[in-house]
């Protein structure tokens, strides 16, 4: 395989390879063609089904998930499959497509790598951020989220796109993902500072962001 295409670092080649594999397996052609994670859920057997169609929620469980608790949680797999082999799939409605497709695509590479969860597995966020299914072991959650974060902005199509001088929310709308999601795969394809250097002016933007982000939690640990 030609290593020019793949990430500088040992374990980001690891996981950029079983991504291209999925991308082939979803016969995407082009590198910076963009992947669509509901096809891929079919051969998963995956069922993605509608949030109003969970039965047995009390209408206080469903007013938290999306109310109060909506960004406390991102989707979910049932561990125990249907009588045809097929698992239920959930996601929150609340989250655009963006990032329903990065959700989405954890659970299609953790049936691809082959992990097994041993209850409803809840996908939410750490402290750090990161999208995480909590019950799979900490690797399993790391190769999952990476492969499919690689799989939805592949190295080679990312690195075009960035020396187009694209900017990351123009590339998020190209691969159909969250611009933290793009952020992410610059940083760990080692692609961050040359992005920084092309859009210095996002940088004072991300200053401005942070400071606002925490002054808000200034005001809230103060009520």
């Amino acid at each position: 395989m030609d290593t020019e295409n793949l990430p500088p670092t040992f374990k980001g080649r690891q996981y950029e390879v079983r991504a291209l594999g999925l991308r082939d397996f979803a016969g995407l052609r082009r590198e910076d063609e963009p992947l669509e994670p509901f096809e891929l859920a079919y051969f998963a057997k995956l069922l993605v089904i509608n949030f109003d169609e969970i039965a047995g929620l009390s209408e206080e469980t469903r007013e938290h998930l999306l109310g109060v608790g909506v960004n406390d949680w991102s989707g979910g797999t049932s561990s125990r499959p249907l009588p045809n082999g097929w698992r239920l799939v959930i996601l929150n409605p609340k989250h655009g497509k963006a990032r329903n497709n990065a959700t989405l695509m954890e659970e299609v590479c953790h049936v691809f790598l082959g992990h097994k969860a041993n209850r409803l597995s809840i996908v939410a966020q750490n402290k750090q951020g990161k999208t995480v299914a909590r019950d799979y072991n900490e690797a399993d959650e790391e190769a999952a989220y990476a492969v499919g974060a690689a799989a939805l902005v592949p190295f080679a199509g990312l690195r075009r796109l960035l020396k187009q001088n694209r900017t990351s929310i123009e590339m998020a709308r190209h691969f159909n993902v969250s611009r933290e999601l793009v952020e992410y795969r610059l940083k760990v394809c080692r692609l961050w500072a040359e992005y920084r250097q092309r859009h210095p002016e996002e940088d004072a933007a991300r200053e401005l962001r942070r400071r606002a982000f925490a002054a808000a939690k200034e005001v809230d640990s103060r009520q």
